[in-house]
């Protein structure tokens, strides 16, 4: 095999070093007005431009996007409907189902029906949620038999909320209150039971 065959050198492989500096892009200057540094590193151009970036130094590149809006001239409503569609990658939605005539939409764009029945939907959803938010229903632990006997004392149930035993209690003790009865003896015995039951039900946390 010759050595200096023209086919061995259309074959030869090389260097690394060449191919290094083949791979190595030639880096563009920065585009900061006034700056003749390297752009080595991309910025996006903004809203409507997609896929195209500014080349800035280090230095630049962290001013602008410090600086960098990606909602500069959108009202306060655009800057809401884009975040909502953002939630679905801006990609319009029906139930499963249905196509986009069902649902007022037509190439991907939703008519003035559909989101006028869509509002109202969320609305009637939210009225719901709020309302059994609202009416959720309390959930007490076992009484033990000492707080059963103090409510049953109060002459209350075992249901009785905070503000029943508040509102009993207040009523009992002017009820059986001495200077209301005379002086009676079974008056104050009643109301020292009163007393006892009602503290008893406040350092348990009922009352």
């Amino acid at each position: 095999m010759k050595l200096d065959s023209k086919f061995f050198d259309s074959i030869r492989v090389s260097s690394r070093r060449q191919q290094g500096a083949k791979k190595e892009p030639r880096a563009n200057g920065c585009q900061w007005k006034g700056c003749d540094k390297p752009g080595s590193h991309k910025a996006p151009k903004g809203r409507g431009r997609d896929g195209e970036y500014f080349h800035f130094c280090m230095d630049h590149v962290r001013q602008y996007n410090h600086e960098y809006n990606y909602f500069d001239g959108m009202s306060d409503a655009e800057v809401n409907n884009f975040r909502k569609d953002a939630l679905t990658g801006h990609r319009p939605t029906w139930k499963a189902g249905a196509n986009a005539w069902a649902h007022g939409t037509r190439d991907g764009v939703r008519t003035a029906e559909a989101a006028e029945r869509v509002a109202a939907s969320t609305q009637k959803m939210t009225r719901r949620a709020r309302s059994s938010r609202t009416e959720a229903p309390t959930f007490r632990r076992q009484l033990k038999p000492l707080e059963r006997k103090a409510l049953h004392t109060l002459d209350l149930g075992e249901q009785a909320t905070r503000e029943d035993i508040k509102s009993r209690f207040k009523e009992l003790v002017k009820m059986h209150h001495p200077d209301a009865n005379g002086g009676d003896s079974r008056s104050e015995e009643k109301l020292r039971e009163i007393l006892q039951a009602y503290n008893h039900l406040k350092q348990s946390g009922l009352a």
